[in-house]
C-alpha cells in the first residue's frame, strides 16, 4: 500500500523497564532536555517521549509541566481494568490524570514474564484508548518463531488480535520489537525491520482503514543505538524507534533523537 512518511511525526520513545526512582528521574530528564535544547533539536520535527516507572510518573509530569519541556510521557502498561479488586493494577484514568499521552502495551517482556495473552493486550489496548491514551502496541517475534514461522507470520497475528476492540478511527503506534534482537546488541536489519512494518501497516489498514495505516507511525525496537538509527530511518514504513538501554544514557538517547542531522529521510 502506498503511503507518505513525510505525514508522519517521527516519534523516539524511552522505554526505562525497571531503571531510575523518581528523583534519578528529575535529574535525567533535566539534562535529557538540556541536551536536545543544546543541539538545535526540532521538537515539532521529531517527538521525543519518555516512559519511566509508574513511581516516577507524578515527578516527571510536574518537572515537564513547570518547566515545560518539550517532551512527551508515558507510562509502561495498564491495567484492562477501570477499577475495583485489582491489587497492584493501575487504571488508564490513572495515567490521563497524570498527563499521560501514551502507554506500552503487550511489550515482549509483559508477555514472557507475566504470561500477557493476546487478549489480554487487546483489552488493555481497548482500555487504553477509552481514556484517551495512544496505545504503543508491541509486537516481535522470537528466535524460534523466526524460524518456525518467518519474519512477519508472528507480529501479524499479535497485531490483529490487539486491534480487535479497537474503533475506526483510532490513534495508535505500533512498536515492531524482535525479540532475538532485544538486548542481545544484535538489531534487524533496517530491510528485514522494513519488511515488517510494512506487512503490520497493511493489517492496520484491514483493520481501521486506510487512512489510519497512513497515519500511523510504526516504530523499530530492538538494541536501538545511535549508530543503527540512520539505516532504520530510511525505511519508508519505519517512523522512529522505541529504545531500551540506550534511553538510560541521555548523550546516546539524544543522539538517537536527532538522526535527521545524519540521514535524509
Amino acid at each position: 500500500m502506498a503511503v507518505v512518511k513525510d505525514a508522519r511525526v517521527p516519534l523516539i520513545a524511552g522505554n526505562w523497564k525497571l531503571n531510575l526512582d523518581h528523583l534519578q528521574a528529575i535529574a535525567f530528564v533535566q539534562k535529557l532536555a538540556w541536551s536536545l535544547k543544546d543541539a538545535g533539536h526540532d521538537f515539532d520535527g521529531v517527538e521525543v517521549a519518555v516512559f519511566p516507572p509508574f513511581t516516577d510518573l507524578r515527578s516527571v509530569q510536574t518537572l515537564i509541566g513547570a518547566d515545560r519541556l518539550p517532551l512527551g510521557l508515558g507510562a509502561q502498561d495498564v491495567s484492562q481494568h477501570d477499577s475495583g479488586a485489582f491489587t497492584g493494577e493501575i487504571s488508564g484514568a490513572f495515567l490521563k490524570a497524570l498527563d499521560c499521552a501514551y502507554v506500552i502495551i503487550g511489550h515482549s517482556e509483559r508477555r514472557s514474564l507475566h504470561s500477557e495473552t493476546d487478549e489480554v493486550v487487546a483489552a488493555k489496548t481497548a482500555a487504553a484508548i477509552k481514556h484517551k491514551l495512544v496505545p504503543v502496541i508491541c509486537v516481535g517475534e522470537t528466535a524460534d518463531d523466526l524460524e518456525a514461522h518467518g519474519p512477519a507470520a508472528i507480529p501479524i497475528a499479535q497485531l490483529t488480535a490487539a486491534l480487535a476492540q479497537v474503533p475506526q478511527g483510532s490513534d495508535i503506534v505500533v512498536a515492531y520489537e524482535p525479540v532475538w534482537a532485544i538486548g542481545s546488541g544484535q538489531a534487524a536489519t533496517p530491510e528485514q525491520a522494513q519488511t515488517v512494518a510494512s506487512a503490520l501497516r497493511s493489517v492496520v489498514a484491514e483493520s481501521l482503514g486506510a487512512d489510519v495505516a497512513a497515519a500511523t507511525r510504526i516504530l523499530y525496537g530492538g538494541s536501538v543505538k545511535s549508530a543503527n538509527i540512520a539505516g532504520f530511518m530510511r525505511q519508508s514504513d519505519i517512523d522512529g524507534a522505541l529504545v531500551g538501554g540506550a534511553s538510560l544514557d541521555v548523550a546516546e538517547f539524544s543522539a538517537i533523537a536527532q538522526f535527521p542531522k545524519h540521514v535524509g529521510v
